[in-house]
């Protein structure tokens, strides 16, 4: 059975999908109009729903009673 590779994130999924959406934006604002540009600004406003979704389940509400 082949092992999967495993480390450890250093920054929270949050901090992740934030600095990707800002660097997906910052790429897409040197681009000219067309697909490409439209593609990396999809990718940052999905990437900061996720970011926000995420933030928003661990909200105190959202936790199961144990």
């Amino acid at each position: 059975m082949k092992k999967r590779r495993r480390f450890k994130q250093t920054l929270s999924l949050e901090q992740r999908l934030t600095e990707d959406s800002i660097a997906a934006r910052v790429e897409a604002r040197g681009l000219p109009p067309g697909a490409e540009k439209e593609a990396l600004l999809r990718r940052a406003r999905r990437n900061e729903a996720a970011a926000h979704m995420s933030e928003w389940l661990r909200l105190p509400s959202f936790q199961l009673d144990k």
